[in-house]
């Protein structure tokens, strides 16, 4: 089956699916002393949150504001407060900095703040601009809980360094692995192949670590996507071939393999892609990726099979590619 292709212009075309594959157009104790601090830490930083005790204003010069000192090492239980003052009211994530705050001193992440025009707490205005500095001075104290930590991460990192593990984190919600836009669904690693089977009935399953992936109507304009699934080793693997116009005229073939799982797993895996007919061999090895990887990444850094289409015809057969796909373990 082929979908209308959301990339390129043109329409995807229909097409009868054969056993090779189906056709998808579209391109997270201590003593007295120490306790009296750690009660006064806690009650500084409230107290910069509902004062609103500021760094600056935007546009209206510096405002001095006192500096709140923290114990080099926080306890579990004061940690656990003072990271619950970050907390945004409107996504329950992290306010980080830098830190701005309502007027009235109530603070809401970044990316929240840009979505409202004003405060989600006292519906004050949001502007001008004012940062928080005691708070920020706070933050770059405290380890933040991973925003996956309900999915069962475990991690708590310096605030500057949350968003870059957020992105690569492995209880991170894997979105669908078909290619294209059109897919919204979201879950979990166990949940995709439910949702495959369930969704995208379309797709083929072929059992073996050695399996011809047939590509029909290679032919069809604009951007095409062959999706197949090859089961072996206890795992599923998506094979994909994907078709993109990279300029008008020029049209380049990308083929990949997907394993469903993370991305420790495949590094358990290898992948050969083989074009064989007319006395000519093409070969690509590689390490499949995982599905939270994607097929885009890949593409944008050419780490798959590329080729154009004047390679595609001296190896296709009436207009149908077929590739040799083996997955060996490592």
């Amino acid at each position: 089956m082929s979908r209308p292709s959301s990339a390129g212009g043109a329409a995807g075309g229909l097409g009868a699916g054969k056993a090779g594959g189906s056709k998808h157009g579209g391109s997270g104790g201590a003593t007295a002393s120490a306790a009296a601090a750690a009660a006064a830490a806690a009650a500084a930083a409230a107290a910069a949150a509902a004062v609103g005790v500021s760094g600056s204003v935007a546009g209206s010069g510096t405002v001095t504001a006192a500096a709140v000192s923290l114990p080099a090492t926080a306890l579990p239980g004061q940690s656990a407060e003072l990271t619950a003052l970050f907390e945004c009211p409107v996504c329950f994530d992290y306010v980080l900095p830098p830190i701005l705050q309502c007027q009235a001193g109530h603070l809401v992440c970044n990316q929240c703040r840009q979505k409202l025009s004003c405060c989600p707490t006292c519906r004050g205005p949001l502007t001008p601009s004012i940062r928080n500095l005691a708070m920020e001075k706070v933050a770059s104290t405290l380890p933040f809980p991973c925003k996956y930590a309900s999915a069962g991460c475990m991690l708590s990192l310096h605030h500057s360094e949350k968003p870059e593990h957020e992105e690569v984190c492995e209880f991170r919600p894997y979105t669908c692995p078909c290619p294209g836009a059109s897919c919204k669904w979201q879950g979990s690693l166990e949940a995709v192949m439910p949702h495959l089977m369930h969704a995208h009935k379309s797709i083929t399953t072929l059992q073996g670590e050695d399996i011809v992936f047939l590509a029909t109507d290679i032919n069809l304009p604009g951007a095409v996507d062959w999706v197949m699934m090859q089961s072996c080793f206890g795992h599923h693997f998506m094979l994909v071939l994907e078709k993109q116009e990279k300029y008008e005229g020029h049209q380049q073939f990308f083929a990949i393999v997907l394993l469903i799982g993370t991305r420790k797993q495949a590094e358990n895996f290898a992948y050969r892609l083989e074009l064989n007919g007319n006395r000519r061999r093409l070969t690509w090895e590689a390490t499949p990726r995982s599905i939270h990887d994607g097929v885009a990444a890949a593409i944008m850094n050419s780490d798959c099979l590329v080729f154009d289409t004047s390679i595609a015809h001296l190896f296709a057969d009436n207009g149908n590619l077929g590739i040799n796909v083996t997955i060996s373990m490592c």
